[in-house]
Order: structure tokens, then C-alpha cells, then sequence
């Protein structure tokens, strides 16, 4: 058995497709079909439960996906260590951003990086705050953006901006015209949300649930631009951050103060505690982290 082969299973388990694992690794789907066949000759045992399409472990596929994570990440580890023995600042970075913070707060921040580290690789995940912060406990990113607070004994973290939920609804809604709306002033309305992956998701279905309402969802998204459309379209109300407001069409759409209770947006850089951080993503915590001590 090689390492490769822990990446093979554990990639078609992440993808259930043996074609796109095969995409992910960038090597053919009938190449990664003769190295697990390979694998269950060698080992005198069967990875895979052949049931139609469905893919679906054996007892013995179930205990190598079982202890290959760990296997996986301790080799990730010493290979990236390996490399900063070797190569300063040269080697890659894996990190996480949600979509509201990459589009708003980073390009200038990559671009500068790249200038000044030009050796280093990123590759960048976009996905959401809570989905991050999941491949952050597992190794998958090395660092991520996402919202606070986290915990604090798996995590490292230093804050990148602090700001509070505005309500966003149609010019012609009945309460577009005031200059504070309470929460529960919105009981009865329509809301589009972040998606499940998204923080923001659970923590305004529990605000409104606090002051005793389940809020009316009609729609879930991923992306705060089209969220925005959404409601310039009449479809509902939303919640997003005032730094986001503001650059969102005053034409289309009006964005009230939320009061009573306020409910914060915190981004903050975050990597586990635990484990090797690699010297690229060192580099990459303290570049960053000046970036944004300037801009307060």
C-alpha cells in the first residue's frame, strides 16, 4: 500500500465518483480504477462494495478510510516541512475565504503577497465561514477567514474587521423608510439567507428564535451579490454586513440599521493551534495581519 493509494480512497469517498476524484487528482478515471484494483489484489480484499452506481466501502474500505485522514495529514506535514527546510519562502498555502470577504477585502491583499512572494503558490478555497473553519479542524486549509468567535483552545486567530448586520429590503417596502428596524419588526417578512454552510445562516435563525419566531425563508444562496439582486427584485428582506451595503445599489435597494438586538459581523484570520504551519502560511498570518493593523 502507498500513500497515493490513501489519496485515491479518500478522494472518491469526498467526491462519491470515481470520475470526479479522477478530475481532482488529475489523472484518468480508468488509471485510478486499476490502481485500486491493484490495491485490493495486493492486499487480498475488495475497497470497494460493488452495488450498481452507488459506491459504497467494505469492512476493510471503512477501517482505511478510518485511519488514512490522520495517515494523510501527518505525510502532508512532513513533506511541507521538508520543503521549508529547503526552499525559503517558496512552497504553497492552502486557505479559505467566504465570499463576501474575498471579493471585498482581498485582491489587494493577494497581489501585494504575490509581489513580494512571488515564489509562494496559493491555492484558494471559496466557500463558507463554518465550512472553512470544518476543513481547518481536519487539515484540509492551512489558514482560513472566518467568523468570530471561534475556539479559542483549537484556534489561533487575529481580528480583520468588525462590523453589524444591516437589513436590506425594496425601496417600496413598508419599513424602507425608517432609520432603525428591530427584529421583531420582521417576524412576518420574507428572508433570504446565506446557505447551511454559511455562519450567518444559523446565527440569525437563532436571533430571530431568541425573541421567539422562526423566520420565513424562501430562498438560499451562496453568494451575497445575488442575494442583493434578490431583493432588488422584491423577493424578501436580508440581513448583510454595512461594509457589504454599501457598495450594493441604492437605486435597487434600501439597508436600515438593525437594533435591538444588533448582531455583529467579526472576521477574524484563523489556523489550528495544533499541528505544523508550514512557512509560507506564516509568512502569509504575519503579511496579512499588518495589511489590516494599518487599516484601522
Amino acid at each position: 500500500m502507498e500513500i497515493r493509494h490513501l489519496k485515491y480512497i479518500t478522494e472518491i469517498m469526498r467526491h462519491n465518483s470515481f470520475t470526479k476524484a479522477a478530475e481532482a487528482l488529475h489523472i484518468t478515471q480508468p488509471t485510478i480504477s486499476k490502481m485500486i484494483k491493484n490495491l485490493e489484489n495486493e492486499l487480498n480484499i475488495e475497497v470497494f462494495a460493488r452495488d450498481g452506481k452507488q459506491i459504497k466501502l467494505t469492512n476493510a474500505g471503512e477501517a482505511i478510510v478510518k485511519h488514512a485522514g490522520p495517515i494523510l495529514q501527518l505525510f502532508d506535514g512532513m513533506m511541507t516541512e521538508i520543503n521549508d527546510l529547503t526552499y525559503l519562502h517558496k512552497g504553497s498555502i492552502r486557505i479559505g475565504l467566504p465570499p463576501m470577504a474575498g471579493s471585498r477585502f482581498f485582491p489587494e491583499v493577494l497581489k501585494r503577497f504575490q509581489e513580494q512572494y512571488p515564489g509562494i503558490s496559493i491555492k484558494m478555497v471559496e466557500d463558507g465561514a463554518r465550512k472553512i473553519e470544518e476543513s481547518l479542524s481536519d487539515g484540509t486549509l492551512d489558514v482560513g477567514v472566518v467568523l468570530g468567535p471561534v475556539d479559542e483552545e483549537m484556534f489561533d486567530t487575529f481580528r480583520l474587521v468588525e462590523d453589524r448586520l444591516k437589513v436590506i429590503m425594496h425601496p417600496a417596502h413598508k419599513l424602507a423608510q425608517r432609520s432603525q428596524i428591530e427584529l421583531v419588526d420582521l417576524a412576518h417578512e420574507r428572508f433570504i439567507l446565506f446557505s447551511s454552510d454559511f455562519a450567518l445562516h444559523d446565527r440569525i435563525i437563532n436571533e430571530c428564535r431568541a425573541i421567539g419566531y422562526d423566520p420565513h425563508i424562501v430562498y438560499e444562496s451562496s453568494q451575497w451579490d445575488f442575494i442583493g439582486e434578490m431583493v432588488g427584485a422584491d423577493l424578501g428582506i436580508a440581513m448583510l454586513p454595512d461594509t457589504i451595503c454599501r457598495v450594493l445599489d441604492p437605486d435597487k435597494l434600501r439597508a436600515v440599521s438593525l437594533v435591538n438586538p444588533i448582531i455583529p459581523w467579526e472576521l477574524v484570520m484563523a489556523w489550528r493551534k495544533e499541528g505544523y504551519l508550514s512557512l509560507a502560511a506564516r509568512e502569509w498570518i504575519a503579511f496579512t495581519k499588518k495589511i489590516f493593523n494599518e487599516r484601522v
